[in-house]
């Protein structure tokens, strides 16, 4: 494959003056709301395993206590998958790609030498954001003398592609399909403005003050940075919002998350390094938790970027 180091560094260039502007920009006032006739799910659905409202970083590393490879379910649902990850110094990953899909993976420990085909590989330590295209194949290969722990996600129907160079013998079948040597059309993604090869979040957000923004924003996966300050929990009345045909949950990625889910104890100060999860149909109502002032981010990560908020009538659509 010919390597277009040029055209890889143009793209990221203007993904760069594209951060810088966005942080510059004033954010464009959201349409008002509508008030509608809103179906919400009824009974609200249940958390089925490994769904669960507080998944805590400290949890799932004892789970695994003792262990330098290994890989811990979080997220199931009908659109998206998320996972824990931790491998061994000087492993790497199969090369794979994925079909119809970007890939979204947020670095956490250790560093990893990231090789994504058609750009130069780089190193990506704690706090990188990384948007793999969709039909790129790539390798995470842990480099230094720590394992390397990141979170990936991806959309729940995508599965991996074996390109032939380095899977020259059949992969291993896994339930329901199997691996048949084809030819693959379509051709393959790239990053653009809104879906930046990766981003150094604490460099270039928390130290370098761009704006939080999306980092995936594309068909059937959104991931969106959501930065601000501590204030004091907001009152149960106030309900938040629901979603009518998805899941949502967080990845607390600075200072503290506070979440009101429906039918759920209070969640407060979630840290850095857990997920969230509201299930369909539940009210939810996340704000930043933690010494008041503080700043914190949370990445939201559903299949939509456009999707729905259904709020009280009182709220004026606010929360």
């Amino acid at each position: 494959m010919i390597h277009d180091t040029g055209r890889h560094w143009r793209v990221v260039a203007g993904a760069l003056v594209a951060l810088t502007l966005t942080a510059q920009a004033p954010r464009p006032a959201p349409p008002a709301p509508v008030e509608m006739w809103v179906p919400k799910k009824t009974p609200y659905a249940a958390y089925d395993a490994p769904n669960r409202p507080w998944w805590k970083l400290a949890d799932v590393l004892a789970l695994h206590k003792g262990a330098t490879d290994w890989s811990q379910p979080i997220v199931r649902n009908r659109d998206i998958v998320a996972d824990w990850h931790q491998q061994a110094p000087g492993k790497r990953t199969a090369e794979v790609a994925y079909a119809d899909n970007r890939t979204a993976i947020i670095v956490w420990g250790g560093q990893l030498r990231v090789t994504i085909a058609g750009h130069p590989p780089f190193v990506a330590g704690k706090g990188f954001e990384i948007d793999v295209p969709l039909r790129v194949p790539f390798t995470l290969e842990t480099i230094g003398d720590q394992p390397a722990l990141w979170f990936e996600i991806h959309a729940a129907t995508d599965l991996p592609l074996y390109p032939l160079g380095s899977t020259p013998e059949r992969p291993r079948d896994v339930t329901g399909f199997r691996y048949e040597r084809r030819l693959v059309s379509g051709g393959a993604g790239a990053p653009d403005a809104t879906n930046p090869l990766y981003v150094d979040y604490y460099k270039d957000v928390v130290q370098g003050g761009a704006r939080a923004t999306a980092f995936v924003a594309a068909q059937h996966l959104f991931v969106n940075n959501i930065r601000g300050r501590a204030t004091p929990t907001p009152p149960a009345s106030n309900l938040g919002h629901f979603h009518v045909g998805y899941d949502e949950f967080w990845f607390v990625m600075e200072g503290n998350v506070d979440l009101q889910i429906e039918g759920e104890p209070l969640i407060k100060a979630a840290a850095p390094g857990d997920v969230l999860i509201a299930k369909q149909g539940r009210w939810h109502r996340a704000s930043f938790g933690g010494p008041e002032g503080q700043m914190g981010t949370r990445v939201a990560i559903n299949p939509y970027p456009l999707g729905l908020h259904g709020y009280s009538t009182q709220s004026g659509g606010r929360q």
